[in-house]
């Protein structure tokens, strides 16, 4: 790779990275190309963008991103793979599923919402993380709660006068 061409990679790296606040990195040197294909299917089907990169050019592009990587750049050894979504949890959940039935992928790291994870152990709790949709989901409905209370006393007072006036009639 020519000097101009690892430049141009770093340039379209820290361009992904620069759109987006969801990158997972994950190991998947251990995958035959059909379950690689699976997963790629699967990341296409989720919405998630899967590229295999170069830990030198990753690390170079995350170090001129506007992003605060932190250490993510330190477990950029072997091979990697950038998982780049809009939904949080989404690559953790396709990595997760996609480790029932073998030990790949192996999680180094995740930059979601300006937070580093370091480790695979950390797949469970990103693959739990609520996205957004679910967070407004959630927030709509604890505000609803309270109006749809009030109004349900209301009819009942309201039903309980109109059945008092009928009686005394």
């Amino acid at each position: 790779m020519t000097r101009e061409e690892k430049s141009i990679a770093i340039e379209n790296l820290t361009a992904q990275l620069a759109g987006t606040n969801i990158v997972y990195v994950a190991d998947i040197s251990g995958l035959n190309a059909d379950t690689t294909s699976k997963l790629r299917r699967a990341c296409f089907k989720a919405g998630i963008k899967l590229e295999v990169v170069k830990n030198t050019l990753l690390a170079k592009a995350m170090e001129v991103s506007e992003n605060e990587y932190g250490e993510l750049p330190e477990v950029l050894t072997g091979n990697s793979a950038i998982f780049i979504a809009d939904v949080a949890n989404a690559p953790g959940k396709i990595i997760k599923d996609f480790r029932k039935k073998s030990a790949m992928p192996i999680l180094k790291g995740a930059y979601v919402n300006s937070e580093i994870y370091i480790g695979d152990d950390q797949l469970d709790m990103l693959s739990t993380i609520k996205s957004k949709e679910e967070l407004l989901g959630e927030l709509i409905g604890l505000l609803q709660s309270p109006a749809q209370r009030i109004i349900a006393a209301l009819q009942n007072k309201f039903a309980g006068e109109e059945q008092a006036e009928t009686e005394e009639a």
